[in-house]
């Protein structure tokens, strides 16, 4: 398949990610079409999931509890490893007779052993460091072994699961696009600075934006070659940046 777009770091095509012969790549972040509006763009394209498999050993997908109840037998080649939470600050519930829904799910999933990963996880200073003490287990968790690791109060913390950014409403050009700052922290997590990120569902290139930031490179696809242009002018405007 020949690049709709070359430049920066970053490579565009357009077509279907099932058809795109890849090379390896460090990790994919997804943003399909969830399939449950009547809307003509919003259809799940089939099978996707398995037809990437080998493509990365971390995939990321944006997606909604439903979508993944619903399409869960197409992620069986994968592990489920977590999953985050972004709260966004306005709500987007059709239903008026349900809780506003200010919320979008990111599933991580791999492949293969967990520990030969790339994982780069994101701490944050928790305030003052006061002492050191040995990490305890909830008991609820049962007879699980002792904790192997110390926890300096006040100190280093993992960043929690649910991550609070402003969506792009009122600024978007695509109708589901994704803020650069819910995207950055998946590519910082499972990349290192130099590697490569694919998107399968470019859209307007907010995942190509957020790689370029942090020093990755990025290939990305779309169907519609609308979003491939956009795209395209969007990471025109930015400057590749290696750590």
């Amino acid at each position: 398949m020949k690049p709709y777009f070359e430049g920066n770091g970053i490579t565009i095509y357009h077509g279907d990610c099932r058809e795109l012969a890849l090379d390896v790549v460090d990790v994919i972040i997804a943003d399909p079409p969830y399939g449950q509006t009547s809307l003509e763009w919003d259809r799940w394209p089939q099978d996707w999931p398995s037809a990437l498999i080998g493509v990365s050993r971390q995939l990321w997908c944006f997606g909604s509890l439903k979508l993944f109840l619903t399409k869960g037998a197409e992620f069986s080649g994968w592990n489920f490893a977590q999953d985050i939470i972004w709260e966004k600050h306005n709500g987007s519930n059709p239903a008026n007779d349900r809780f506003r829904r200010v919320h979008e799910q990111a599933a991580h999933f791999y492949t293969g052993g967990w520990k030969d990963l790339i994982l780069n996880p994101i701490k944050r200073m928790g305030g003052v460091k006061k002492t050191i003490r040995r990490k305890q287990r909830p008991p609820h968790w049962g007879d699980i072994g002792r904790g192997h690791y110390l926890s300096p109060d006040g100190g280093p913390r993992l960043v929690t699961s649910i991550l609070k950014v402003r969506s792009c409403h009122g600024t978007a050009q695509h109708p589901t696009q994704k803020p650069v700052g819910i995207i950055r922290p998946l590519i910082q997590y499972s990349t290192n600075p130099g590697g490569t990120v694919f998107d399968p569902f470019t859209g307007s290139g907010s995942v190509l934006v957020a790689a370029m930031e942090l020093g990755r490179k990025a290939v990305g696809i779309d169907v519609d070659e609308k979003w491939c242009e956009c795209a395209a002018k969007r990471v025109s405007q930015q400057q590749l940046c290696f750590a």
